[in-house]
């Protein structure tokens, strides 16, 4: 018979930090977020790149495009820009965040002058944006022939028919700047026109950018930003172990800093060719993720092979089905402990320092600080980021509230064979490993993402901690019961909200 591995599969939902004295020193200003993001050596000052929050987003269709990567480098997180796509509109993504420029943002509603006030109004309903700008082709990068606000049309009193070049404002009476132009010269423009927004056109009269009134608080100096050598946004993609020849050279073309392979199982030869090709093609200085991984055999194989990071977790996702499925996996919290100890001690006996990204299992922000103590070096999340506006998926209205499409990278929405490949024959999936969903709309993802950095040092200041590898050093943890998971919330009251609504 098989080998049984002694203790039981548990997840965060089972554990409780225990909190620690809390000194003077432990004020949440105080706490840095700062992690490695790379594999570095016992002795070197530092790793040679840090992440300056430890979020980043998953490699999915529904989580990660240019525009998630642009805010969370931002906020001081990275993007992985999905994979699961032709490699040239993977590269044209990551060519968007390296032209990147603060406060310039690339126009994602647009419409042509022959569609109808009908399409107006559905985009807005869709996207919640207000202005549309109006190309010749409707894309983003077209001639600018106009622009609609709301308040260019009354969609009470105007026939729902009424082609958009009928009442847009004509690009002859509309202000713009020319690429190339400051920022602070656009604002600038923006004020002394008393403007809410300013096109940036190129010398041909295409669509480049725009400049939002609204955002002009928003442009200053963002000290957290992941920025390269050239002052430029960092951003990830995730590849996969079958077309690597071809997709990791474009992009690094394409400018991508870091490389992660995408893979549900990543215990696999496919996973060490992929490392090996990388290494042989690029060097050891080149940022390659590997994973997933649940134990320490599948860690000392990623290590061994040359991962600058490990992912762990199998199954754990709130989309994922692969337990159900294929009977393969293990709780977070127990893959994530057992894989900080398999690190640990590579780290004692190589003097490289490996670091994890736990991926999967967080359902309560006080799961990622759970996952941090337990010895992830940052966390990669899916259902987390796709409730955002930046995320890449439509807002829809649900039964009375805001929804956001959502939808695993296994299932047949996706259509990613390739991250669930074992090695068979190419381009089939026999069944599905994930679901197709909706999650609850959160609004923007700087609102959200300082609350939940804000629960994360409010945490780490109750455990005694002003860093990560403090808060992983002085971490006390307790099992929970079913009861007293219970006791933790809201118990023997009448809620407030639950009277109002009855």
């Amino acid at each position: 018979m098989g080998r049984v591995i002694p203790g039981v599969s548990r997840t965060f939902n089972e554990y409780l930090l225990v909190p620690n004295l809390t000194t003077r020193e432990c004020t949440p200003e105080r706490v840095s977020l700062s992690t490695p993001l790379t594999r570095y050596r016992q002795g070197e000052e530092a790793c040679p790149v840090s992440l300056n929050i430890p979020l980043v987003s998953a490699i999915m269709q529904a989580v990660s495009d240019d525009r998630m990567a642009i805010e969370l480098a931002r906020q001081g997180g990275l993007a992985f820009i999905f994979g699961s796509q032709p490699v040239d509109r993977q590269c044209e993504m990551v060519r968007k965040v390296k032209k990147f420029k603060a406060g310039f943002v690339p126009s994602d509603s647009n419409l042509k002058p022959d569609d109808k006030l009908s399409d107006i109004i559905r985009l807005k309903q869709s996207t919640g944006h207000s202005t549309v700008a109006i190309t010749d082709d409707g894309s983003a990068s077209g001639f600018l022939r106009g622009i609609v606000t709301s308040r260019d049309y009354r969609a009470s009193r105007t026939d729902l028919d009424t082609p958009v070049s009928e009442f847009m404002t004509p690009i002859e009476e509309i202000v713009f700047g020319r690429e190339g132009i400051s920022l602070s010269e656009a604002n600038d423009i923006i004020w002394d026109h008393k403007l809410n927004q300013l096109p940036i056109l190129d010398e041909k009269g295409r669509l480049v950018s725009l400049v939002f009134r609204k955002d002009y608080d928003q442009h200053k100096e963002n000290p957290d930003e992941m920025l390269d050598d050239h002052k430029r946004l960092l951003v990830g993609a995730g590849i996969n172990t079958r077309d690597y020849r071809e997709r990791v050279p474009a992009l690094l073309d394409a400018g991508c800093d870091i490389l992660c392979i995408d893979s549900s199982d990543g215990f696999s030869d496919w996973q060490k060719d992929t490392i090996r090709f990388v290494r042989s093609a690029y060097g050891e200085d080149l940022i390659l993720g590997a994973g997933n991984v649940v134990d320490e055999d599948g860690f000392r194989f990623l290590a061994e092979a040359g991962a600058s990071f490990i992912k762990v977790g199998i199954g754990g996702g709130s989309i994922c089905i692969t337990r159900e499925q294929k009977g393969i996996g293990r709780g977070q919290a127990s893959a994530l402990i057992e894989v900080a100890e398999a690190r640990d001690r590579w780290f004692e006996e190589t003097g490289v320092y490996i670091p994890l990204c736990s991926d999967g299992g967080v359902v309560y922000d006080y799961h990622m600080a759970l996952a941090l103590a337990m010895g992830a070096d940052f966390l990669m999340l899916g259902r987390y980021f796709a409730r955002f506006d930046e995320s890449p998926t439509r807002r829809v209205l649900l039964q009375g509230s805001y929804v956001k499409e959502y939808w695993g990278e296994g299932s047949n929405r996706a259509r990613n064979w390739q991250r669930y490949d074992d090695g068979g024959a190419a381009g089939q999936m026999h069944f599905e490993e994930g679901v197709d969903s909706y999650v609850p709309y959160a609004g923007k993802l700087a609102d959200n993402v300082s609350v939940t950095l804000a629960k994360i040092r409010a945490t780490m200041c109750a455990c005694g901690a002003v860093d990560i590898a403090g808060f992983q050093e002085k971490a006390r943890f307790v099992v929970v019961s079913p009861t007293s998971i219970v006791e933790g919330g809201a118990h023997d009251v009448i809620r407030k909200e639950s009277q109002m609504e009855g």
